[in-house]
């Protein structure tokens, strides 16, 4: 169901990230399509990490730009150990068929260390539009 990953990794840790088009939620005659992304997030550094916050830039194919931030993902703050990972689906809404997404999670070390975790840039298409 979900498109190969984009994938990036940022001070040991690696963040995966496959779309999909949700054809029964959108409405393609009153432009509005509805995409899911799936995302896995996995240490591999030697330390114990928090995910605190995330921050996205969402942009349409009209070059249209929204900024949605909070603390954790999908109400949780994901504590991960060396090795492990952490998984979740979300989703999004366009008023154009394609749109792309990108930003940073806000991660913290067991030492207390703040740093700033790319998310790889994902384009978010329907299935024709794209080869």
């Amino acid at each position: 169901m979900f498109s190969e990953p984009q994938s990036t990794t940022t001070q040991g840790v690696r963040v995966e990230v496959g779309t999909a088009w949700l054809q029964d939620q959108s409405e393609p005659q009153a432009s509005h399509y509805v995409f899911a992304y799936q995302v896995r997030i996995i240490n591999n550094s030697r330390d114990r990490v928090q995910l605190l916050r995330r921050k996205w830039i969402i942009t349409d194919a009209l070059g249209r730009v929204r900024v949605v931030s909070g603390d954790g993902v999908i109400g949780e703050q994901p504590i991960l150990e060396a090795g492990e990972s952490h998984e979740y689906i979300s989703g999004c809404d366009f008023d154009t068929p394609i749109g792309h997404m990108t930003g940073w999670y806000y991660m913290v070390r067991a030492d207390g260390t703040e740093f700033k975790v790319r998310i790889p840039e994902f384009v978010m298409s329907l299935p024709h539009l794209l080869n």
